[in-house]
């Protein structure tokens, strides 16, 4: 995690950009754009729709990757988001992370993964890369953390955890997550009268007591959303050794005050996401219109998303300071 905490310091700036494009985030011209270049190379027409939208997200990511990059720390591609378009999706995701790394962005694989056993081993190669030989690993997919389900217990973690310090990199337990529904499950009473989500919270602490790095934080963090403050800022006094990844900030109705409570007393601890409120700032700028061209659209992602990171750059500053 010091690579992680490094950044933000240099930046000046804990936030983390979601790349999770849709048709409803990546504008139509840029899609439409790509058709016919698409066609040209592919024999069987039913797959057009998908590979045409895994070239635009490729684009849209990129665009934002490069405005973006100098002022935020990192990114957060969501797997789901490429895997809905198959084959050329799982290409995107991978391209767009390497691309990432490649500006100097820690990249955070949102992919939620939790099995046990020889399944889970095979979902931490994410982390852990492909072994050819005795001395040469793969990194298939230029992931710097990934986050991982908790459900299976210590089984499903421990493959991650032994990948992630592997190969020097660092994975983020769900917690307590900002969707509404989440209290259905994570605010249980257990029988000695804390709530599951604390009980998930004191195994994270021990998961990553083996991994503590220079900056006093452990490799093994922890996802909780800005959606619940106060649990959140108890969170952040029972696990003194875990960094926080913080959804829900903006579209989910997570403030800037809300998360403070989840940093520690010098604020540091936390980085907070933001996606639509990011890669999709375009869509309240006033100048788009659907006869613009893709060349013009991308200008305008751009720089709409500059503007926005900024802007939540700053937001978090003021309430930290």
């Amino acid at each position: 995690m010091d690579k992680l905490i490094e950044a933000i310091q240099t930046m000046h700036n804990p936030s983390v950009v979601g790349l999770d494009p849709t048709d409803q985030v990546v504008p139509a011209p840029l899609i439409d754009s790509f058709h016919e270049e698409v066609a040209d190379q592919v024999d069987d027409p039913t797959e057009i729709p998908a590979m045409q939208r895994a070239v635009a997200y490729f684009e849209f990511n990129r665009a934002i990757i490069d405005a973006i990059a100098g002022i935020v720390p990192a990114v957060k591609p969501q797997i789901a988001m490429y895997e809905a378009l198959g084959p050329a999706g799982i290409d995107t995701y991978e391209m767009t992370c390497e691309y990432a790394q490649s500006q100097g962005l820690y990249v955070l694989g949102d992919i939620k993964r939790g099995d046990i056993g020889s399944t889970a081993a095979a979902y931490a190669r994410h982390l852990g890369g492909l072994t050819v030989d005795d001395s040469d690993t793969l990194d298939l997919w230029h992931e710097d953390a990934v986050t991982v389900n908790p459900y299976l217990g210590t089984d499903g973690i421990t493959p991650f955890v032994d990948a992630a310090a592997s190969a020097d990199k660092d994975l983020f337990v769900l917690v307590r997550t900002s969707n509404p529904s989440s209290k259905e499950i994570q605010e249980l009473e257990l029988a000695d009268g804390t709530r599951l989500y604390e009980h998930v919270a004191d195994l994270v602490e021990q998961w990553g007591a083996g991994s503590l790095g220079a900056s006093g934080y452990s490799r093994v963090g922890a996802v909780v959303g800005a959606t619940h403050p106060e649990q959140g800022k108890r969170l952040r006094e029972r696990m003194p050794h875990t960094f926080f990844l913080v959804p829900g900030y903006g579209a989910q109705g997570g403030t800037a005050q809300d998360v403070a409570g989840m940093f520690d007393a010098n604020g540091r601890g936390a980085i907070v996401n933001s996606s639509r409120g990011i890669i999709g700032a375009w869509r309240k700028s006033g100048a788009y219109n659907a006869g613009m061209s893709a060349d013009d659209a991308l200008a305008l992602v751009a720089t709409s998303a500059r503007d926005a990171a900024i802007a939540m750059r700053d937001d978090l500053g003021a309430a930290l300071a």
